[in-house]
């Protein structure tokens, strides 16, 4: 049923996709041995080795056990085209979303896009022409794009003009697929020094000049957090261009409970602003084994008890 749907979404689809998806995603885990969430998280493969196994069909398998009804994997476009295909046949069958896979896997360090090297900018392109087949492979939608360093010799509005002009190039490559690229601001003050995307408001003004429903901003929670916090008001701010969220507590970058960061009462925020998309579960596990992964499991459900 998935991937049937991913065929028929053409241009006006994508754009309600960049901020909210259709009903059904929200139930698209209610037939497990454990009650759906009220948001869709993702977990990524590795979240639940101990519980699962190394294998990750079998941890897809355990995540829509437990009730998640979403998977994200940032490394998905570097795995084999037969593992990529077997991933999305499970989620198919499983009824479970594909949320975020990194598009620019190769292009995304170093001089990055800011630049405006016109090398960098065609390889770039290049990339993102391939995560279309990749997208296709497991009926994703949306895929992260790291834009890359900042350069100090060059003045930061020419860098922005270089950022718009090549996501414009790259909106007019997946516009008809009904793909949308998200763009993650990182913080600057502790895991990235040198980004060059690296708040929020930043990243607004630049999907408002690429101007696209393909070209939107991943809210990275713990990444806001740390470079600008008022999270609340930022969502508000920035939510018609925002098409994703990832979550991580700080200090730490683990899950929710563990850090200064009140999940329960964002969550509430996400989901009263209607928002019916995925949050991936981009962080790592506070306790460590099997236990470990019960108590994350537990986490996610206290927090998303706000109903």
């Amino acid at each position: 049923m998935l991937r049937r749907k991913f065929v028929k979404r053409g241009l006006a689809a994508s754009a309600a996709l960049a901020v909210s998806l259709s009903p059904e995603r929200v139930n698209a885990g209610s037939h497990r041995n454990n009650p759906p969430f009220n948001l869709t998280y993702a977990p990524h493969i590795g979240m639940f080795k101990h519980s699962a196994g190394e294998d990750p069909i079998d941890q897809i398998k355990f995540m829509a056990d437990q009730g998640f009804a979403a998977l994200e994997d940032n490394s998905l476009a570097a795995r084999e085209v037969a593992l990529q295909e077997k991933i999305g046949k499970t989620l198919d069958e499983l009824n479970m979303e594909m949320g975020v896979f990194v598009g620019n896997w190769e292009v995304r360090r170093g001089d990055g896009l800011a630049k405006g090297d016109p090398e960098v900018r065609e390889a770039f392109l290049a990339e993102i022409k391939s995560s279309v087949d990749v997208a296709k492979r497991v009926n994703a939608t949306w895929m992260t794009i790291v834009l890359g360093n900042r350069h100090h010799r060059l003045e930061p509005d020419y860098q922005t003009a270089h950022i718009v002009e090549t996501l414009k190039q790259a909106s007019s490559i997946l516009e008809p697929h009904g793909l949308v690229m998200v763009i993650e601001p990182l913080n600057h003050l502790h895991n990235h020094p040198d980004v060059f995307l690296s708040k929020v408001p930043h990243a607004y003004l630049i999907c408002k000049a690429v101007n696209s429903p393909s070209c939107k901003i991943l809210f990275d929670l713990y990444h806001q957090q740390i470079t600008e916090g008022n999270i609340i008001q930022n969502i508000d701010y920035a939510y018609e261009e925002t098409g994703y969220f990832q979550i991580g507590d700080v200090p730490g970058r683990k899950e929710p409970t563990t850090g200064e960061m009140n999940y329960r009462h964002i969550f509430r925020h996400i989901h009263d602003k209607g928002y019916t998309g995925i949050l991936g579960m981009e962080h790592g596990n506070y306790h460590p084994g099997k236990e470990g992964e019960s108590k994350l499991i537990r986490a996610y459900r206290e927090v998303d008890n706000f109903l």
